[in-house]
């Protein structure tokens, strides 16, 4: 089985009219296993979501290659890297970034839809993934009767839809409250754990990095892993 996520010595450097160059990762190396579920903590501005934008191959690296279920992306077209993100990774934020005139249904079913598969296929996964975040019987509402917390279990289980390998989150409770984050952040590691997925997600907060197998540190773009 290939590893989920792995950095060969990556950098990522902005060219900024003010300030010239500024690094935002520097020479990044890292393997997330199959499986395996990996907190990356670290300050605002640090870098933790150029490393998330990259492993799924929404950016491109300076320096270094981003391999993504035993692919390298670097030798990908933009189009081609597109598809193998809809394969094979779910994408978690912190924003959510739903349709709120959609219901619920149709929300996590969305990217099913984009892919070309038919409603009546996908349909009952997410059901069965609204069923498993307790909101089945809200499934027909329109998400924007939700609230904060209600709309981020939606959202993980619009990342869960298709079965992805990797799930890539990005500050998944940093919109939520103390209580709906701890909630969200239990449900995103155990429905990640139940289903055998490999979880990396970036937070500010030590006691969710502490939820995960393994935990690791960012400052100033210069990841510690140990």
């Amino acid at each position: 089985m290939p590893d989920a996520v792995r950095f060969d010595r990556v950098s990522k450097v902005y060219e900024t009219f003010a300030s010239g160059s500024r690094y935002a990762l520097r020479e990044v190396t890292f393997t997330l296993s199959a499986g395996r579920v990996v907190a990356v903590i670290g300050r605002s501005g640090s870098g933790k979501s150029t490393l998330l934008h990259l492993a799924a191959g929404i950016d491109v690296p300076t320096a270094g290659e981003v391999h993504l279920q035993g692919r390298a992306l670097g030798p990908l077209s933009d189009g081609a890297r597109t598809l193998l993100r809809r394969e094979a990774v779910g994408l978690v934020f912190q924003f959510f970034y739903l349709l709120p005139h959609l219901t619920l249904r149709d929300n996590v079913v969305l990217p099913a839809l984009i892919a070309g598969e038919r409603p009546a296929a996908c349909e009952p996964r997410a059901l069965e993934l609204l069923d498993r975040v307790g909101l089945a019987d809200r499934a027909g509402d329109a998400v924007q009767k939700l609230s904060g917390g209600e709309m981020q279990r939606v959202a993980i289980c619009r990342a869960l839809l298709r079965r992805p390998a990797v799930l890539l989150a990005d500050e998944p409770t940093g919109n939520l409250d103390d209580e709906h984050g701890r909630r969200v952040m239990d449900l995103l590691l155990t429905l990640a754990r139940a289903e055998g997925r490999s979880l990396l997600y970036v937070t500010h907060s030590r006691e969710f990095a502490a939820l995960a197998d393994e935990t690791w540190h960012l400052h100033s773009g210069v990841l510690d892993t140990a």
